[in-house]
């Protein structure tokens, strides 16, 4: 194992706010960790690091020209598009990710954002605590419309390990799932579980939850003529890519009514922008792109970045994207 080799983190605060240690990764040499990094000091801090880690920090060409020292680009999440793999690997750089270690918590924030959509818990909340209640002339009252889950249908874009989590909660619910995804995989089908088209999910889905990752084929995949081809009043939620939904084409529609609702935790900037038009459209419930996060998930990630950078010092490097 080398034991004098650098590693850097550039942009460490969002996986460990101070609740996690950083002491598995110092293990393998000297550690340099910061919270944050401008772009204008990424090079500066990588200097003559062998190990860059970083979360959203971007890495470029012209980063990997200028440091020419690196050996690994270890991304602390599953997306990696903020590195120039092509540029990585024609300078000999492994680029690694962090797989599968926020499947339960994303699929867990998926419905969380729908029950909210569904049953309106933190207004209702709200309501009783200010008084709402005690003036009621009946027994209960309520002020949105309630939805039941049972019977519908949740068309699920992706169906990788995130998608098929959600679509078994889904099930629990008594929901009946329509699945699109590149792969199709005949063994996960059933009574309630079947590959379709992208076309039929859209016009049978009365839920349509995104999970594929964003490709130069899947951005803006949620759009105006999308959107018309879906059932009215549908349900969409996004705990995937911003990127995903041209959100101009979001809010009009929910603006309209042809989407009873969006959930989404995921804009196509982060942080958002105030100009994000989402931020003034109806109906739509949004977090700060939160599903990855809960302690769990973030201590899952630290072991795994832990076990790639073991696996690069013994010359078997693994979860390579490049």
């Amino acid at each position: 194992m080398v034991k004098q080799m650098k590693i850097v983190v550039l942009d460490g605060y969002a996986a460990n706010p101070g609740d996690l240690s950083w002491d598995k990764i110092a293990q393998f040499g000297e550690l340099t960790v910061y919270d944050r990094t401008p772009v204008d000091q990424i090079v500066g801090r990588i200097g003559d690091a062998q190990v860059v880690m970083v979360n959203k920090v971007p890495i470029t060409r012209e980063t990997i020209l200028a440091c020419p020292n690196l050996k690994l680009i270890a991304v602390l999440a599953t997306g990696y598009n903020i590195v120039d793999v092509t540029a990585a690997r024609e300078h000999g750089i492994d680029v690694c990710n962090i797989p599968a270690y926020s499947t339960a918590s994303v699929a867990q924030m998926t419905f969380a954002l729908l029950l909210e959509i569904c049953q309106h818990v933190g207004a209702h909340s709200e309501a009783c605590h200010t008084g709402a209640w005690e003036r009621c002339p009946d027994f209960c009252f309520w002020n949105y419309p309630l939805t039941e889950l049972d019977g519908k249908v949740m068309g699920i874009v992706g169906y990788g390990q995130i998608g098929q989590a959600v679509g078994k909660i889904a099930q629990a619910f008594g929901m009946r799932l329509l699945v699109c995804a590149r792969h199709v995989r005949p063994e996960l089908e059933s009574e309630t579980c079947h590959y379709v088209p992208l076309e039929e999910l859209y016009a049978q889905s009365d839920v349509i939850s995104l999970h594929c990752p964003q490709f130069p084929e899947t951005a803006g995949m949620i759009n105006a003529a999308s959107i018309a081809k879906m059932k009215d009043g549908v349900i969409l939620l996004n705990t995937s890519r911003g990127g995903l939904i041209v959100e101009q084409d979001l809010a009009a529609a929910l603006r309209n009514g042809k989407i009873a609702a969006a959930g989404v935790d995921v804009v196509s900037q982060e942080p958002i922008l105030p100009t994000n038009p989402l931020l003034s459209a109806p109906n739509c419930i949004m977090t700060p792109h939160i599903a990855w996060a809960p302690k769990e998930a973030r201590l899952r990630l630290m072991d795994i970045a832990e076990e790639n950078l073991r696996a690069f010092c013994q010359g078997k490097p693994i979860h390579v994207v490049n």
